[in-house]
């Protein structure tokens, strides 16, 4: 006799793992990688950055002189990334360091574009952006982040 209970709990596996299947994609790359990851194979949720330190992205975030705007990022994030000088622009204290980094790889690869955003991070390397993203990613954050997409 089957136990009634093994049944439901294996239609309900073989209903996730369809589920999950579905969104797949059919194999494809997660989207939100920038070129040169999906290049190197990533397709996990990290970002294949070396280890980032707190001090340096500190240092990094507010030296402009190093950015080819002359603008740092907490020129325009504000302090601790807590501040933005335009409600368009977002927080940055708090963020995944994950998401950050993968933004600036993109930034910085050409697979996503900004104005402002893609002259900032095209001269970064590897361990400036996983130390922007450390520093960032440690802070507190002052308010709840906020999804900012269709805020135009």
């Amino acid at each position: 006799m089957t136990n009634p209970s093994f049944l439901k709990n294996g239609l309900a596996i073989a209903t996730l793992a369809l589920a999950l299947s579905a969104c797949s994609g059919g194999g494809e790359v997660p989207a939100g990688h920038s070129s040169a990851d999906r290049n190197e194979g990533h397709t996990s949720s990290s970002s294949g950055l070396p280890a980032g330190n707190v001090e340096h992205g500190k240092a990094l975030a507010s030296d402009g002189e190093r950015s080819p705007t002359k603008q740092s990022c907490v020129s325009c994030h504000g302090a601790e990334g807590n501040a933005p000088i335009d409600p368009t622009y977002p927080r940055l204290a708090g963020q995944y360091h994950d998401y950050i980094a993968h933004s600036l790889q993109m930034y910085r690869d050409g697979d996503r574009e900004h104005a402002l955003m893609s002259s900032q991070a095209k001269n970064l390397n590897d361990q400036q952006i996983a130390d922007l993203a450390a520093y960032f990613g440690s802070r507190d954050k002052d308010v709840q982040l906020r999804d900012l997409h269709g805020i135009h």
